[in-house]
């Protein structure tokens, strides 16, 4: 595995309520809810620190004193995370914006807290630099919501739990963006990120799509933490790149 330059940025939207994951959002905000006994967020982070990437600007809102408390006790990790409040309310778009202050490199990684995959971020990395955009989002077939069953008659052939869907592409949620994408962004608190800025860059044609067909899962819900959580159990989860 190709690695990455160290020091540039990795901005995790960290600020959501998660509401949709009640029974845990009430009491912590939705990138530390666990999957193994560990938040999401740090699975999230070993992804690209397995990548060489090892500098976090955390995006907080809802309950995000719990995010800084987790990563001021001692950390295995050589990691720099800077944790940087951006209101309780504000949408993504607006995040990112305030951000701007704390993001060094001229080019950075953004992703959602919530989602893990087994992206080849340096893959990613490598295909932005090549299209020269403006931006370039992970483009990926998303999970069923629902289990499959392959019916012959009155007879179940097959049941497929979550299978991949075959057809059509979605928003995976890894970016990658040059410095200048944030001049498409306001520090106002109804500023978002995909119904604005990304549309934005879409129609000027400085947005590419890098597909990845391997292993995604986003958690929205209850069902899809235990889903996680029952794979991490398992001999090998498929978003673990590190040992």
């Amino acid at each position: 595995m190709r690695k990455l330059n160290g020091t540039t940025d990795v901005v995790i939207l960290c600020g959501g309520m998660g509401t949709r994951l009640r029974e845990e959002t009430d009491i912590k905000p939705k990138p530390m809810v666990e999957i193994g006994g560990k938040p999401i967020l740090w699975h999230i982070m070993k992804h690209y620190s397995q990548h060489g990437l090892s500098r976090f600007v955390l995006a907080l809102g809802y309950k995000g004193d719990l995010v800084k408390e987790y990563f001021s006790r001692p950390q295995d990790e050589k990691w720099e995370v800077v944790c940087v409040d951006t209101g309780p309310d504000t949408l993504k778009g607006g995040r990112v914006k305030r951000l701007e202050p704390h993001i060094k490199s001229n080019r950075f990684h953004l992703t959602y807290g919530d989602g893990v995959s087994d992206i080849d971020l340096s893959g990613l990395e490598s295909f932005h630099r090549k299209t020269g955009k403006t931006g370039t989002v992970s483009a990926v077939r998303p999970p069923s919501r629902f289990g499959e069953l392959l019916i012959d008659g009155d007879m179940v052939k097959e049941f497929e739990e979550k299978p991949q869907l075959t057809t059509g592409h979605i928003n995976g949620g890894y970016f990658i963006f040059e410095k200048r994408f944030l001049d498409y962004l306001t520090t106002d608190e109804k500023c978002d990120l995909e119904f604005g800025a990304l549309q934005k860059l879409a129609r000027e044609g400085e947005l590419s799509a890098y597909k990845h067909e391997g292993y995604w899962q986003c958690m929205d819900n209850v069902r899809d933490m235990e889903y996680l959580n029952k794979l991490w159990q398992g001999d090998n989860p498929p978003w673990k790149t590190w040992k």
